[in-house]
């Protein structure tokens, strides 16, 4: 089963925007409400076993059943009789921020997430369409119930096959996107390894190298817009919470915001396809960015993105064919491509000068390299790694581009011996 999502801008009236507005909050208010029966009952079983503190917990009875997401879903016609208002939602909508939260919990409980928290007015931003019983877009529209047809730019028609599953709307500083999910009942293996190999090292001086010499300055994209994010900023914090002007200047801070975004993405999709241009392996470190994000680099590696262009540039080679590998980081920049010699050398030396067989290059080429060359010993068999580099002429489909990568003897011993 192939399932992807394709994101489009709508353009709802007036009227159809307030409504989903109006939804929005109501289906806050139940996930609020939810929230705050599953906190309750298990606060009333965190007291002392002789007495309850009647000031912070309510008194259950110890038999009382855990709020599971049955019980909730069950307990919503009930309370449309009581509350009128959530009626004006569409029942499945509805039902969906109940199971946002419980798989929260679900999260909390088994993988070690953080306790579901509550939703302040304006952090709910999306609605779940979970169902159709047919493709609820018709022409440029798109059909919703209650809502009835909205415009879409549909930039990139839904490719035949497919299906439209469900229907996401996400609210965006203002700005309203509908996310397809589609689907189609086919098969897709993944790419094998084949043809020429690329390895790339990415770092906050040049945005990525390659191991074919290829070096792409970094853009900085929150450096560029931060003297007029700076401004609009300064303007916000001089108006009255809550107030008109205050809502209108909010909004134009969060238009820059996404600006930023859609910028940083449009690139990161650009050389992704750029690397997919130019190789038919993609290899890539296995390093965990948010760990990075945390020191005092942390600005201007969340500026990067870093770990957005990795899920990028793999699902970009995947959607193209290409092979896409992650291998370790450790020493790939003391690592000599060559005569795999350990070079230690400060971070202010940009240039990589092998003193065992006099090989010199580019610091984060020589890094490139390295990536590209433990990436051919991981998808190698056992009797390609050893005194020889493992490039990508022994692999099946490498006739035409044997020349690009021809392997060559290693110069000396594979590493120095430690004493």
């Amino acid at each position: 089963m192939l399932t992807m999502n394709y994101r489009y801008r709508i353009y709802p009236n007036i009227t159809q925007e307030q409504s989903l507005f109006e939804w929005i909050d109501v289906c806050r208010v139940a996930y609020n409400y939810g929230l705050r029966e599953i906190k309750d009952w298990c606060n009333s079983r965190k007291c002392l076993v002789d007495r309850c503190s009647i000031s912070h917990e309510y008194i259950m009875a110890a038999d009382s059943p855990f709020p599971s997401e049955v019980k909730q879903l069950n307990a919503l016609p009930n309370a449309k009789k009581v509350f009128p208002r959530l009626g004006e939602v569409p029942s499945q909508v509805l039902q969906q921020a109940i199971k946002q939260l419980h798989r929260g919990w679900e999260g909390f409980q088994k993988i070690g997430h953080g306790f579901p928290r509550f939703k302040k007015y304006g952090q709910f931003k999306s609605l779940l369409f979970p169902q159709f019983k047919e493709s609820p877009v018709i022409g440029l529209n798109i059909k919703l119930p209650k809502l009835g047809l909205i415009p879409i730019n549909l930039h990139r028609p839904i490719p035949s096959g497919f299906v439209v599953k469900q229907i996401r709307i996400i609210n965006k500083a203002d700005i309203w996107y509908a996310s397809i999910n589609i689907q189609c009942d086919v098969n897709v293996p993944d790419p094998i390894p084949h043809g020429h190999p690329i390895g790339v090292d990415v770092g906050l001086e040049k945005f990525l190298a390659t191991s074919d010499g290829v070096l792409v300055k970094s853009p900085k994209f929150l450096k560029v817009m931060q003297s007029k994010l700076k401004l609009l900023q300064s303007r916000l914090s001089r108006k009255k919470k809550r107030s008109k002007n205050y809502q209108k200047q909010r909004i134009k801070v969060a238009r820059l915001h996404h600006t930023i975004d859609n910028t940083r993405k449009d690139f990161h999709f650009k050389q992704a396809h750029a690397l997919c241009d130019a190789g038919d392996m993609v290899f890539m470190e296995d390093l965990d960015y948010r760990t990075l994000a945390k020191g005092m680099l942390g600005k201007q590696m969340l500026d990067a993105g870093f770990g957005q262009f990795r899920t990028i540039s793999k699902y970009v080679s995947w959607k193209r064919g290409k092979f896409f590998g992650e291998v370790s980081a450790r020493g790939t920049s003391i690592e000599c491509p060559e005569c795999g010699a350990e070079v230690r050398k400060d971070l202010s030396v940009r240039v990589h000068h092998c003193h065992s067989c006099n090989y010199t290059t580019d610091r984060d080429v020589a890094s490139g390299q390295v990536i590209r060359n433990r990436g051919i010993e991981l998808i190698s068999t056992a009797g390609h790694v050893g005194i020889q580099n493992a490039y990508a002429d022994g692999l099946p489909g490498t006739g035409e581009t044997q020349s690009r990568s021809k392997s060559k003897p290693r110069k000396g011993v594979t590493r120095k011996t430690k004493k």
